[in-house]
């Protein structure tokens, strides 16, 4: 196997199994130790690449959780069709699609926003980063949506996006907290009457 290819794939199992850890186990107690001893490798193969948990941390960030939101939440609404429509597949849908794993542990992102967004102003930019992203998609969806006629004029595109955010967010917490998918479908129910009055 050619040195680079062998380097790359060696980042990428360090990658994945930290983004593992800080999912299963939190961020503060994931140790260079514990990630290193569950990919089998050396710590002298993390030194080679990274400086520190900080330095892998936002690698994590930046490759896997703005990933997992992007494919998720944000390309979709970038989509053609009806904007009610788009609002309703992309969240309610992606609701719908959390395994038990998933809704055990919650969001990747809020997690991390709770335990280190308030930490390291390198860790709030990544994440911050990730929800403008996602903001500014949902509001160039809902002003195209007021544009087409399809959503109200009145309807405040900013606070509409950060309310959807925040809401879809926090949901998933609750549900980790109460583990009772009792919580999803009420929240469903809320969200589908939410996204149904902004229509005009």
């Amino acid at each position: 196997m050619q040195q680079g290819l062998k380097s790359e794939l060696t980042k990428q199992i360090i990658v994945d199994e930290a983004f593992k850890q800080f999912y299963e186990q939190g961020f503060k107690t994931t140790s260079i130790d514990k990630i290193m001893k569950a990919s089998k490798l050396t710590k002298g193969a993390f030194y080679h690449h990274y400086s520190n948990k900080k330095q892998l941390a936002l690698e994590v960030i930046a490759l896997k959780v703005q990933k997992r939101v992007s494919n998720s939440m944000i390309l979709p609404l970038y989509e053609s069709g009806d904007v009610i429509a788009i609002l309703e597949s992309t969240f309610l849908n992606r609701i719908k699609s959390f395994n038990g794993y998933e809704k055990q542990h919650g969001c990747p992102m809020n997690n991390l926003i709770n335990e280190i967004g308030d930490s390291e102003t390198a860790y709030q930019l990544a994440l911050k980063h990730i929800v403008n992203t996602w903001k500014s998609a949902l509001i160039a969806l809902i002003d195209r949506g007021k544009s087409e006629k399809t959503i109200r004029e009145n309807v405040p595109s900013k606070a509409t996006a950060i309310y959807l955010i925040s809401a879809f967010e926090g949901v998933r917490g609750i549900r980790k907290l109460y583990d009772d998918d009792m919580i999803l479908d009420d929240y469903l129910l809320g969200l589908s009457d939410y996204i149904k009055q902004l229509q005009a």
